[in-house]
């Protein structure tokens, strides 16, 4: 039996769905599991699913769409089931209606039963005969019984899409009609024939992860080939045993992030593709892993094989964009938990406390400095952290394990030098290139098995040190310390208009790149402040924060002072917004952005310029790269912050309203996929 056993019954499944509307859709849906009990708040369980799809299409090509989420208004694990004649349009990438809708709801805290429910699927998608099945399906009870992996029902017998009849014993039967075990070595019929292994992954690490992962098994059966796949998942992972690495014939690699581990596949004949060719043509994969398989004998070839390669279709911008943006999330934690305490210490103890001596033999319990000081040492012990962990997080995602060394290496030195975090992005790339090139060496197989642990790291690191310390460290220490001098200098029109810019970004595209950009400029001037409180860097981010909190604040306020222009998924989205907008989470906004983004965004942008050109107009600083509303304490100049957070809200909340008033009542269009994504960043 499935994972999903149980999540679904009779009563919750549509064969007639008749909505075209992808918002009536889920409305119909949604409302059968409010009505079995499984959702409490129609309306708040909905403004989350438009949130779900606000991040990224749910569309899967081939006819299904899956819209997901996970929301506190949901009592159980649930899924509900539609079946469409005319289609409804959730953005797949081949641009076909869905027929077959799957709504999975999870609760809030259902974290691995959610991604678990979306994995189990998203396999038993891949295979025409469960598809087929559900097309072909007479009664609600037969559709309840496949997608719950139980035996059909007599009362009608499943078929595949082309009219045949499939097995009843579930969803993994193959197209031919035997049985297919999925996963793991002993995937195919065949004894002693083609051994492959595979990984999987995509960005969100949910659907594509797992439909590549399944077509390749399906692949590999028709082929009469062994293959075993590692999903590089949200729902978890297990990695592939050195004995079936070892044993296999070759390596398949579908993947649009880079690939964790890959110096396991050295020697290995290796396709390398992006995901969404092995869930398209699997059966092309499984041949081309076969000729690679066969030109080598059987045999390892030169360790070049493993070096990481850039998933087919992504241009170099792109790659070097994820790239920059893996240093980042792995640096901002250490950005927020570092300036958060330091500016805890600035509050309890005064900018003073930055001179205090050690805690080390000076620390009295009773002693409210004694605690300053313990905090803001802890923090700038943990911003010493920042520049080597973006570096060789940079490093990592260019080369993977083997470069971790040199980036980490490289971005101390920068420090060092005080290159700063613009060292930091050059040290990680410097190392992280570098180590690409080298693990495509030509290399004897006696030196093979050392070279990521012993040789790339000796020599990389070597290279870094003297480049940085050397050649680039103190040309880029000088760009820094002319930047610093140059944010501390700011003053008058020169400020505003900064301070609008950022604040542009920030609202464009709520959580996206130029977001991100913004966001990072600000974090990182914020590590080069030093102690003085009216620092031109803490007031860059104080104007970042403050033009992030607008957009959602000013949502929340127009859906209250004009609630006729927002449907009522859109007004209860209004009431999160306050929460979201006060603790600077601007995606609070994007709900509203991807029903209305013509109207939204525009609105968006003119309330953030107004919020960031007037902090840096007043003045205002802030030391803590977070919390919003919360960290109000420790912002200089608070009232005029205050003064400019409601100015933008009220410009954001005008601008929406004109706009919308133009149009009429409320008719949110179908959410736009344009709208950026949630990264796991804080900030913004």
């Amino acid at each position: 039996m499935s994972d999903t056993s149980g999540l679904i019954t009779p009563a919750l499944v549509d064969l007639h769905l008749a909505p075209e509307d992808k918002n009536e859709a889920l409305r119909a849906l949604a409302q059968r599991l409010v009505a079995e009990g499984r959702v409490t708040d129609l309306d708040g369980f909905l403004a989350d699913v438009a949130a779900r799809e606000a991040q990224a299409p749910t569309g899967m090509g081939d006819g299904i769409g899956i819209p997901h989420c996970r929301s506190p208004h949901v009592t159980r694990p649930s899924l509900a089931f539609g079946r469409s004649t005319r289609g409804v349009d959730f953005d797949a990438p081949d641009g076909r209606p869905a027929d077959l809708i799957f709504m999975i709801a999870a609760p809030a805290g259902a974290d691995d039963t959610h991604l678990r429910i979306l994995a189990d699927l998203a396999r038993r998608l891949m295979d025409p005969a469960f598809t087929g099945a559900l097309r072909e399906a007479r009664s609600p009870g037969e559709v309840a019984a496949r997608i719950n992996g139980e035996e059909a029902p007599a009362d009608g017998r499943a078929t595949t899409g082309g009219g045949a009849e499939a097995p009843a014993g579930g969803p993994e039967a193959a197209v031919s009609g035997e049985e297919v075990t999925p996963g793991g070595p002993e995937a195919a019929a065949g004894g002693d024939g083609l051994r492959l292994v595979a990984v999987t992954s995509c960005p969100t690490g949910i659907a594509h992860t797992y439909m590549a992962a399944k077509a390749l098994e399906l692949a590999a059966a028709r082929a009469g080939a062994r293959i075993e796949v590692e999903t590089q998942g949200s729902a978890g992972t297990t990695p592939l045993t050195p004995e079936a690495i070892a044993a296999a014939d070759a390596v398949i690699l579908a993947h649009d992030v880079e690939v964790r581990d890959r110096a396991r596949f050295t020697g290995k004949p290796t396709v390398d593709v992006g995901v969404k060719a092995a869930v398209n043509r699997a059966d092309d994969l499984i041949a081309e892993a076969a000729r690679l398989a066969a030109g080598s004998g059987g045999a390892a070839v030169p360790a070049q094989g493993a070096a990481p390669a850039a998933p087919t279709g992504e241009h170099g911008a792109q790659r070097l964009r994820r790239y920059l943006m893996t240093g980042v999330s792995y640096m901002i934690p250490f950005v927020a938990a570092g300036g958060l305490l330091i500016a805890l210490a600035f509050a309890i103890g005064g900018y003073e406390i930055a001179s205090a001596p050690s805690v080390l033999g000076h620390f009295t319990w009773s002693s409210s400095d004694s605690w300053a000081a313990m905090l803001f040492q802890t923090g700038k012990a943990a911003f010493g952290f920042l520049v080597p962990v973006l570096a060789g997080y940079i490093a990592w995602g260019i080369a993977d394990r083997a470069a971790l060394a040199a980036g980490i290496t490289g971005g101390a030195v920068s420090a060092a030098v005080g290159a700063g975090f613009l060292g930091g992005i050059v040290a990680g790339l410097i190392a992280g290139f570098l180590v690409l090139w080298m693990l495509r060496w030509k290399v004897p197989p006696a030196v093979r098995g050392i070279m990521p642990v012993v040789v790339v790291p000796l020599l990389s690191v070597a290279a870094v040190g003297f480049l940085m310390f050397v050649v680039v460290g103190l040309p880029i220490a000088s760009a820094m310390n002319a930047l610093t001098d140059w944010l501390n200098g700011l003053s008058g029109s020169h400020a505003v208009l900064l301070g609008a810019l950022l604040g542009a970004m920030m609202a464009f595209d709520m959580g996206g790149p130029l977001n991100k950009v913004a966001y990072t400029f600000a974090a990182g001037a914020l590590t080069t402040a030093g102690t003085a409180p009216d620092a031109g860097s803490l007031k860059v981010m104080a104007a970042v924060m403050a033009a992030g909190m607008t957009p959602p604040l000013g949502m929340a306020l127009a859906t209250v002072v004009r609630r006729r222009l927002f449907t009522p998924e859109e007004r209860e989205n209004g009431k999160a917004a306050w929460v979201l907008g006060a603790s600077f989470i601007t995606e609070g906004a994007i709900p509203f952005a991807a029903a209305d983004p013509l109207r939204v965004i525009p609105a968006g942008i003119a309330g953030s310029m107004t919020a960031g050109g007037l902090v840096m107009a007043f003045g205002s600083t802030l030391r803590a790269p977070h919390g919003g509303i919360w960290v109000l304490p420790l912002i200089g100049s608070p009232l005029a912050y205050l003064v400019a957070i409601v100015a933008g809200t009220l410009v954001t909340t005008a601008v929406v309203v004109g706009l919308k008033g133009m149009r009429g009542a409320a008719a949110p269009a179908t959410p736009d996929p344009r709208v950026a994504h949630k990264d796991p960043v804080p900030a913004a």
